[in-house]
């Protein structure tokens, strides 16, 4: 009841502002659209029940609403050029689980609550480019038109303005919007930074990628092949081992290579199956185990000496929905002492705050992979849902586990958004560019 409260308010606020606040009592969720509308994922509260996230009506952004967002939350101004984004697609993440029932570690620090938009990651069409005051001397490496992927806060949205540092431009131009959004500006970078930044994978090596069928998974097992690297993956359900072997598979042969599988560790002793897979090509363990899941004692297991395991997330905890949230995994770090693992964190998005130079190298090398003649990652979609009508439908689908590589999200179609764009550019230029 909280969630449609705040929606009713937010649209009679924006009825107010278009002077029609008189339809706001008589239709309070059917607001007509105009020029200074958009629709969104606009969450006033954390959600009980994923039927609770639904479109609704909210400010289109500009360059003038942003800055003031950063005024108002006593932000520093600009410190770089600002793009206008015509979203086309996005994505659904675990993540976004998490923030809209209000139980990750960012919605408890503060950096992501009530009021704020859904969605981490985007593809879409630059509308706009603007200068701000206090970068005057700073070059765009986007334009009107280009079509364009990254990654930030408010994606489940029509529009989005954001800094130019999370724009990056298609790795060539035989990707498409959707193929980039299945990639995930949020997703497909953190398989390839754990990988290469944290985990230094080399070639010759074995790794153990869990959640291998997931959105970071999928990418993980494509990034360590094609740095060289055997691949082992854990699966939790029986109709995810199909998906893993088919990107382990030998398009000559159709055989999965020796020292290479699937596993299933819903499964009682999966570790042993593993080992034995490892064994095939007179190894004792995996080298490195990417851990998104939270499987980290069992990894252990499974790990040769002066192993590696990097941890990026905890997916098998439950508390994505209203329900009580378990306890992190604990350690027996005498467990770590007798293999020498190295057990290594890696935070994705802090990383990019806090060293935005290895952020810019990171993305310097998965773009030269995804720019490659022959392409050595492919987009692996569960589903496509048409609208953002339909991320609810996305999300339900995610919380209960079916989903395989990435549901993407068609918010308007490709050519029709390019038209838009063309469009509004033609009147930009005829009435004259505003500036801040």
């Amino acid at each position: 009841m909280a969630q449609n409260d705040g929606i009713l308010n937010l649209n009679r606020a924006i009825c107010v502002a278009a002077g029609e606040a008189e339809k706001a009592d008589q239709q309070p969720l059917a607001l007509s659209k105009d020029e200074a509308l958009m629709y969104g994922i606009y969450l006033n509260d954390y959600v009980k029940s994923l039927s609770q996230i639904q479109p609704s009506l909210i400010p289109r952004p500009t360059f003038d609403s942003y800055i003031s967002s950063l005024k108002a939350k006593s932000r520093p101004p600009p410190t770089e050029p600002l793009v206008h984004i015509k979203i086309t697609h996005t994505a659904i993440n675990h993540v976004d689980l998490l923030y809209a029932h209000g139980v990750h570690q960012n919605n408890k620090s503060g950096l992501f609550v009530p009021p704020f938009t859904l969605g981490l990651e985007f593809g879409g069409i630059v509308l706009n480019v603007m200068q701000p005051s206090t970068t005057p001397s700073q070059k765009c490496h986007v334009k009107p038109g280009d079509k364009v992927w990254g990654g930030s806060i408010g994606t489940h949205a029509e529009e989005l303005i954001l800094p130019a540092s999370a724009v990056h431009l298609l790795p060539s131009p035989k990707w498409s919007l959707h193929e980039m959004a299945a990639l995930g500006a949020g997703t497909i970078p953190v398989s390839y930074g754990a990988l290469t930044t944290i985990a230094g994978l080399k070639a010759g090596e074995t790794i153990l990628v869990h959640a291998a069928a997931g959105g970071l998974g999928v990418y993980a097992v494509q990034i360590a092949r094609a740095l060289g690297a055997r691949v082992i993956g854990t699966v939790g359900s029986v109709h995810k081992v199909s998906v893993v072997e088919g990107l382990l598979r030998d398009p000559n042969t159709g055989e999965i290579p020796r020292g290479e599988g699937v596993v299933n560790y819903s499964k009682d002793g999966w570790e042993k199956e593993i080992l034995a897979i490892c064994n095939q090509v007179a190894k004792d363990g995996v080298d490195v185990v990417y851990d998104t899941v939270g499987l980290v004692t069992k990894s252990i297991r499974c790990t040769t000496f002066n192993g590696r395991i990097v941890v990026a997330g905890f997916a098998a905890r439950t508390g994505t929905g209203a329900e009580k949230v378990d306890e992190l995994e604990k350690v027996a770090v005498n467990r770590i002492l007798l293999k020498q693992i190295k057990v290594l964190g890696y935070r994705f998005g802090e990383t990019s705050r806090r060293l935005p130079q290895e952020t810019i190298k990171m993305w310097k090398g998965l773009n030269e992979m995804l720019a490659r003649e022959e392409r050595v990652i492919k987009p692996v979609v569960y589903a496509t849902y048409k609208g953002l009508d339909n991320v609810n439908e996305a999300m339900e689908a995610l919380s209960q586990r079916k989903v395989y590589g990435k549901a993407v999200i068609e918010v308007c179609d490709e050519h029709e958004a390019l038209r838009e764009v063309q469009q509004r550019t033609d009147q930009s230029q005829k009435g004259g560019l505003a500036r801040l």
